[in-house]
């Protein structure tokens, strides 16, 4: 099986990332082998759709388990039709992620956790406008 999981960086040892599409990186663990591997989440910068993108790249890499904080409306739907199951959890390392999935105390969402754009980390309104 494999597991996918957000993190804020290409270490294990790293924190969860809260926001699916916005996440830097993501880690694979391969339960068969317990190989991780740390991949470039290239949706993380895009300029809108990121949720939808990270969600495409999470299909392509075939896992079936998505470990987040977050994960919005869009994205959610691709995940789903994709046949990958999504799992919340925050505060954690990656690795802690991996053992509460391991162990069954994590539990599968049934729907969205975020409104749509939620990760778009907007400003606090105090532009340069006159």
């Amino acid at each position: 099986m494999k597991i996918c999981i957000t993190s804020k960086s290409n270490e294990p040892d790293s924190d969860i990332e809260p926001r699916f599409g916005r996440a830097p990186y993501f880690i694979i663990a391969d339960t068969e082998n317990g190989k991780l591997e740390a991949i470039e989440n290239p949706a993380a910068g895009a300029t809108g759709g990121a949720g939808i993108q990270a969600a495409q790249e999470v299909a392509k890499m075939q896992a079936d388990v998505l470990i987040t904080g977050n994960v919005g409306p869009n994205a959610y739907e691709v995940l789903s039709t994709a046949g990958i199951e999504v799992v919340t959890t925050s505060g954690v390392s990656v690795k802690e992620g991996i053992e509460q999935y391991n162990k069954g105390t994590l539990e599968k969402v049934s729907g969205p956790t975020a409104r749509a754009h939620a990760g778009m980390g907007r400003g606090q309104g105090r532009g340069g406008r006159k």
